[in-house]
C-alpha cells in the first residue's frame, strides 16, 4: 500500500470547489452533532525567528465517510523579504482512521486557501440574500482568489468590487477575473455595499465600519487568525447577526476576540455557530435579517474534509505521486 504525495498543483486540480463546499458543510454538521474530534489548535512560538508553528489535528465522521488528519502550518512574516519563501506554508497528513495508515501527504497551503473559500461559501449560502449578485472583497492577497471562486459557486455573482492599498495586487486580481465578472477596484465602502463582502486582511485596527456596509450585506470576516487582529468596527459587530465557526477559537483569535475580551461583546451577542445553522437547530437569514457576519478562524475539521476530497479525486484520476512511506514493500 502506498502513500499519495500531492503537490500544490495536485491540490489545486483535485480540490474541486463544489465538492469541497459540500464536504465542509458535512464537516460543520458532524462537528455540531458530536461526530468529530478536534483538539485545540496548538502553537509553537518562535520569537527569535519572528514566527510560529501551529498544529491542527482532527477526526470527523459524516453520513458517507470518515477521515482523520493533521495540518502543520507556520506563519513567518519575514520569509518573503529575507528568504524568498511564503509567509505561510502548510503540510497536511491525511490518514485512514481505521488503520492509521498515512493515505496522503499533501500541500497544506493550497488546501488552506481552498477550504477557507469553501467555509465562506457555506456561511454565505445560509446568511446572504438569495439573489445576491454583487461581491466586495477587502484585501487582494492570495485568500481573496478562493473567496470569489467559492462564493460564485453558490450565488450568481456578476459584479465584483475589490479594495486594497496595493494597486498592483488589485490590478492582478482584476486581470485574473476580468473575463468572468464585471470587476473593478473601489473603496472599502463601495466593496462593503455589495450583497456579500469578504474581508481578508491582517489588520489590528478595524477598517470596516457600519456606514461601510449595506442594510442586508453579509460579511465573511476571514482575516483575523490571531489575538489582536480585528477588521470590523465594534459597532458594526454589535448591530449585526454574528455567526462563528467555533466559540473557543473565535473568542481567542477570531474577528470577535478583541471586543469579546474587553467586554464590549458577550455571548449574548453571538447568534450561533455555523454548524447549528447547517443542521437546522438555529436559523440563518430570514426576511427581516439585516447585516450578518461570519467570523471564520479556520478549523482542523475543514482541512480534513478538504483533504478527503483531494485524496478521493486524485485516487480516482490516478493523480499525485504514490510512494512507499511506511515501508510496506508495495
Amino acid at each position: 500500500m502506498n502513500t499519495l504525495l500531492c503537490s500544490n498543483e495536485d491540490v489545486d486540480e483535485y480540490a474541486r470547489m463544489p465538492a469541497v463546499i459540500d464536504a465542509l458543510e458535512a464537516a460543520f454538521a458532524a462537528y455540531e452533532r458530536g461526530d468529530a474530534l478536534m483538539p485545540a489548535k496548538s502553537y509553537v512560538d518562535l520569537p527569535q525567528y519572528n514566527g510560529d508553528f501551529r498544529s491542527m489535528p482532527a477526526y470527523l465522521s459524516t453520513d458517507d465517510w470518515d477521515a482523520a488528519g493533521l495540518k502543520w502550518v507556520n506563519v513567518h512574516p519575514d520569509n518573503p523579504d529575507d528568504h524568498g519563501l511564503p509567509t505561510v506554508m502548510g503540510t497536511m497528513i491525511y490518514s485512514d482512521p481505521e488503520t492509521a495508515y498515512p493515505l496522503a501527504v499533501m500541500d497544506g497551503t493550497e488546501l488552506t486557501m481552498k477550504r477557507t473559500g469553501a467555509a465562506a461559501a457555506v456561511a454565505t449560502d445560509h446568511l446572504a440574500v438569495e439573489d445576491a449578485t454583487s461581491m466586495g472583497i477587502v484585501g487582494a492577497g492570495v485568500q481573496a482568489y478562493t473567496q470569489l471562486e467559492a462564493i460564485s459557486e453558490i450565488r450568481p455573482i456578476e459584479e465584483v468590487v475589490v479594495s486594497d492599498l496595493d494597486d498592483e495586487r488589485v490590478e492582478r486580481f482584476v486581470d485574473t477575473f476580468a473575463d468572468e465578472f464585471d470587476i473593478r477596484s473601489g473603496s472599502i465602502s463601495e466593496a462593503g455595499h455589495c450583497d456579500v463582502l469578504s474581508t481578508v486582511t491582517p489588520v489590528e485596527n478595524p477598517i470596516v465600519g457600519p456606514d461601510d456596509v449595506g442594510e442586508t450585506t453579509h460579511v465573511n470576516a476571514m482575516g483575523a487568525d490571531a489575538e489582536g487582529k480585528h477588521e470590523l468596527a465594534d459597532d458594526l459587530l454589535l448591530d449585526a447577526t454574528i455567526v462563528i465557526d467555533d466559540h473557543e477559537q473565535c473568542t481567542h483569535s477570531g474577528e470577535i476576540n478583541v471586543p469579546y475580551h474587553d467586554g464590549t461583546l458577550t455571548d449574548d451577542d453571538i447568534h450561533a455557530e455555523i454548524g447549528q445553522i447547517v443542521v437546522g437547530d438555529e436559523v440563518g437569514r430570514t426576511g427581516d435579517t439585516g447585516v450578518t457576519v461570519f467570523d471564520s478562524t479556520g478549523l482542523a475539521i475543514q482541512d480534513v474534509a478538504a483533504a478527503h476530497v483531494v485524496y478521493e479525486e486524485a485516487s480516482e484520476h490516478e493523480g499525485g505521486s504514490p510512494f512507499d512511506l511506511v515501508g510496506t514493500g508495495n
